[in-house]
This record gives C-alpha cells, structure tokens and sequence, in this order.
C-alpha cells in the first residue's frame, strides 16, 4: 500500500441498534455505544485521553459528555458541521495523536428525533435568532431543506440531463444492501415502512413527490440512533483483538453561495483530492464508498466530486446496480444501508466511518469481497448553499 505511514488506526467501534428508541436518550445512548466501541477495542473509559462531541446531546458540547462518562481528557474537539462533523474528528484525533497529545480518541453520537418527535426545521435557516444569509435572504422566501437539494438536482438535470430514473438508481441500491442487514430491516419496521422489500426505479418514481425531481424515496429516513468510534496511537495497533482500519488520508473544505458557485459542485471536489493525495492512492483503487445520501441528489454530486466519474456523469455512472456490494465495475456503495434505508438520526458522518471499518475487518453484511480500501466522505448542513466537506481514506494491512 503507497501513501505515508499511518499514524492512527480505528480500533474499536460501535452503533446503537434501535431507530426508534423510547427508552434512551441521546447522552444515554452516546454512554452505552462509548463503552461497547471502547470494549471492541479491547480498552476502557480510564484509557481515553481525547474526546470529541459534535453537541447534538448537550448545551456545552464536550463538556457535558466529559461529566457524563467521567472523562478527564487531554483533548477535546466540539466542531458541529452537522453531518461531516465525525470526518473532520476524525482528521483532528490523527493530528493529536501525530503530536503526542493523545493515545485513545473517543467520537460518540447520539440523536432521537423519532422518538422524540423532532419537528425537522421547515426553513433552512439558522433558526437561532441571529441575523444571517440563510435566514435573512433564503427562509424568507421559502427555502426549506428539501428545497435546498431539489435545486440542486434541477440544475443538475438541466446542465447535464440527469434524469430521475438515474436519480432513483442510488436509493434501489442502498436498499438492496439494507436487506442483507437485520438493523437496517428492523429500523424500517420499527419506523413504520410499510414496503421493507427492495425497491425498483418505478417505485422510486412512483412516490409521492416531495420538492421536484425529488420523490419520497430519493429522501432519507428520519430515525433515531447513534454510535461510537475509538481511534488509537500506532503503538498500540499491534495489541488490538481486531484489525485495525488505517487512517491514510483526510481532507477538508467548505463550500458556500457566490456570484460565480455552481450548486452542482460540492465541497468534496476540494476535499477528496486532499485526502487521496494524502492517502497515496486514487479512486480507482477504492473498494467501498461510503458516501453521504440525505437525498440521492447527495449522493450523486459528491460521487462526481470526489473523482469516481466526470462531472455531469454521475447518471450514467450508477445506472444497473453498477454500485451493489457483489457487482464489478465501481465501489460498493453505502453498504449498511445508508441514509435512504437504514439510519438518519440527523448527522449520519459516524456510521459512515462504523461501515467502513466493517468492511475492512470483513465483517459486514453486504462484504466487499477482499475490501482493502474505504472512503468514507460526509457532507453537513445544506449541499445546495453552505456546507462542509470531509473525506477520510481507511485502508487495512
């Protein structure tokens, strides 16, 4: 494997099982997945020296985590970005640990809007009272969140003659890869879906239209849920009860509205060639993408971006099941299940980092066979205005 020496592997992970919880809330559920992925490492609360928390289950993010599980850490990261926040936690955990400010990372999640009945903002505003370009010039006039990304799948369509045929393809294949995987199958029981069966480009088609082209199956699942993720030194790889999954290579980026921004390019177009340059590899030799899908608009943007195809030939690039785990011809994508159907508590970066590592270890339910490398790449708060970018490439001995 090219690329610069590893500094940092994922060692241990964990995600919550329920998605729609009614027992837990989300600092209980952060709590309970911090002690599993910390068991699955084979380590113990007392070994973390760096923790990173993103708020969503607390006023004063970190700290309160920090009471909550009795840490006492060296580091501590609050970045929220919404659903990039755990790829940019993970690049920040590589650089502590590089300068020998931490040995054992922490990244843990929780949300419960199923449960809890979160009202999803209607606008996309900051909805914080304070003056600000969404709120001043964008939710006045009507952009909700599902707008936001609607117009980025117009202009796409319009600029390159993607059509929703090609769109629905994304959510067929995530669905094909949530059959293979019981908590994905139970979650959509447990939130009410009625059809739990894959799912054809007509059916896709065929439901009810959200913002258009966007159906409700080219939307992503409102669940509960959460996870954590344990990332250690170099030194301590070696005594791991489990193969670790190298961190090779991060990048970051953030993208927002201008005179001259296309809202069909992404902030990964920046990120992704960092983290491959960084990583050594391309992404040709990527075995297993694990790409953000709110919408499948998402999905397809950050595909294009990130180097898998040409711009404006993403369309063409998913059509024929081209991207399930057992077909040649591209990476495996969103192999749990993804957003569309599995798990969308609200900031879905963490689970992309869980499945990736599942796949190196050989241990998920839709297995690559011979997975060797992983891109996992999330996308937070709104593609279509201002968002964050962030990549990370995982690859195993």
């Amino acid at each position: 494997m090219t690329g610069l020496r590893p500094r940092a592997a994922i060692a241990g992970i964990y995600e919550y099982p329920y998605r729609n919880n009614s027992s837990y809330g989300p600092l209980a559920i952060k709590a309970m997945s911090a002690v599993r992925a910390l068991e699955d490492a084979g380590l113990t609360l007392a070994d973390v020296d760096a923790l990173y928390d993103a708020g969503e289950a607390a006023a004063h993010p970190g700290l309160e985590v920090a009471e909550y599980l009795g840490l006492d850490p060296d580091v501590l990261g609050t970045t929220d970005v919404g659903g990039s926040s755990f790829e940019l936690f993970a690049a920040d955990a590589c650089r502590a640990i590089a300068a020998g400010e931490a040995k054992v990372a922490l990244l843990t999640y929780g949300e419960t809007p199923r449960s809890g009945h979160v009202v999803i903002p209607p606008m996309a505003g900051t909805g914080r009272g304070q003056p600000s370009s969404a709120d001043n010039i964008e939710a006045p006039f009507g952009m909700n969140i599902v707008a936001n990304y609607a117009l980025v799948a117009a202009r796409h369509a319009y600029a390159y003659g993607t059509t929703p045929e090609q769109l629905a393809e994304i959510a067929v294949t995530t669905r094909a890869h949530a059959q293979r995987n019981p908590m994905a199958m139970q979650g959509l029981t447990d939130i009410g879906i009625k059809n739990t069966g894959e799912i054809s480009v007509a059916d896709v088609l065929n439901s009810r239209m959200i913002a258009d082209p966007l159906h409700m199956l080219d939307c992503c699942l409102v669940t509960d849920g959460g996870g954590a993720v344990v990332i250690v030194a170099e030194d301590l790889a070696a005594s791991l009860p489990k193969p670790p999954a190298w961190i090779l290579g991060t990048g970051m980026a953030v993208s927002y509205q201008g005179a001259d921004h296309d809202i069909t390019v992404s902030a990964a177009a920046r990120s992704g060639p960092k983290a491959f340059q960084r990583a050594g590899v391309t992404p040709a030799d990527i075995d297993v993408a694990m790409v953000y899908d709110s919408f499948t608009i998402t999905t397809l943007v950050l595909l294009e971006d990130l180097g898998f195809c040409a711009k404006g030939e993403g369309g063409s690039y998913v059509e024929g099941g081209r991207l399930r785990f057992d077909r040649p011809g591209g990476p495996a994508l969103n192999t749990d299940g993804g957003g569309l159907s599995s798990n969308q508590p609200g900031m879905r970066g963490l689970f992309l980092l869980i499945e990736a590592v599942r796949q190196l270890r050989g241990e998920s339910t839709a297995q690559v066979a011979g997975a060797r490398l992983a891109v996992a790449h999330g996308n937070g708060v709104l593609l279509g205005s201002r968002h964050v970018g962030g990549t990370v490439i995982l690859g195993r001995e």
